[in-house]
């Protein structure tokens, strides 16, 4: 078999002493742990700085460290993230995600910041709903530039609880627009159907905001007796749902058309958008939270509040068309 006597006798002793343990390879080092291997004080320091701070490199690490009294290099936290799998930045942010899930914390602003850009479905964190009409999202978004037009904006609304979607194309965005679509399209459903919209959520445009006694959106809100909140300045994230809506119509239907079809009026393009949010609303499957691959009238249906009658008996609202 190729086996020299020296090695015969050497397995032979080594079976005798320790059985059938004995024949297996032992790799030369030192046992259990290593002697220079960080207290259990400094690797539990390093893990949770990794984990308030998982941007930080091992020398930011170590020098923050050192501020807070733990002695330790920049090779001790090396090798600390690297017997917890956190050597790259994106298994400790990986870490910090899968942390925030299964226990509910407060997070500092740069957690936030970067769970964001990590993870898109953690900007819609904070938005829930109760019912149709709980919290409507409002938003402009810059379609294009029509031939011998000029600008196209659209003014998109949405119900954050159902996804059911509005919207309508101007050739600009003052608060008329914004009311436009509003008392035109988006209330009249809701009145339609027993519903009546509690809170609107708009960025700090001029076409949302000003003064509460001369701005015609302000106004209008008042005299509908809706609730207006607003999101933080530079945070469009905080919007999340109308964001997501506007990048499905661009993916699904701006860009398809912008290269199938030659527009000359805005009112070719309403045509089109609204056979789109048509289907949208009531032919097409929605996979976002909560959602469970119902299409948003369907949602929109089921989510109606109810109201007592005058037996004390419980009455559904009425339906979608």
């Amino acid at each position: 078999m190729g086996y020299s006597r020296q090695q015969f006798y050497e397995i032979r002793r080594n079976f005798q002493t320790y059985g059938a343990q004995g024949l297996i390879d032992r790799l030369p080092g030192a046992r259990g742990p290593h002697p220079n291997r960080v207290p259990e004080e400094v690797e539990q320091a390093i893990l949770d700085h990794a984990l308030a701070h998982p941007s930080h490199g091992p020398l930011r690490v170590a020098h923050e460290l050192t501020l807070q009294g733990v002695q330790v290099s920049s090779g001790g936290v090396r090798g600390v993230w690297s017997r917890h799998d956190l050597l790259t930045r994106h298994q400790r942010l990986l870490r910090l995600e899968k942390h925030v899930s299964s226990k509910k914390i407060d997070l500092t602003p740069e957690q936030i910041r970067l769970l964001e850009r990590f993870s898109p479905e953690f900007r819609e964190r904070h938005i829930e709903t109760r019912h149709t009409g709980d919290l409507v999202a409002v938003d402009t978004f810059f379609v294009g530039t029509l031939k011998g037009i000029g600008k196209v904006y659209l003014q998109t609304v949405i119900d954050c609880f159902s996804r059911y979607a509005w919207g309508r194309l101007y050739t600009s965005k003052l608060p008329v627009t914004a009311v436009h679509v509003m008392n035109n399209d988006v209330i009249p459903t809701f009145e339609a159907h027993g519903a009546k919209i509690e809170t609107v959520l708009s960025d700090n445009g001029r076409e949302y905001c000003g003064r509460p006694d001369r701005h015609p959106y302000e106004l209008f809100l008042q005299l509908e007796e809706i609730e207006h909140r607003t999101t933080k300045v530079r945070r469009p994230q905080s919007n999340g749902f109308v964001e997501r809506l506007h990048r499905t119509l661009l993916d699904e239907h701006f860009r398809v058309m912008g290269r199938t079809k030659f527009y000359e009026s805005v009112a070719e393009m309403q045509d089109d958008l609204d056979a789109y949010l048509e289907t949208y609303n009531t032919k097409r499957p929605h996979q976002g939270r909560n959602m469970k691959v119902r299409t948003p009238k369907t949602v929109f249906i089921n989510g109606l509040p109810k109201q007592k009658n005058k037996k004390g008996g419980n009455n559904q609202e009425s339906r979608l068309n």
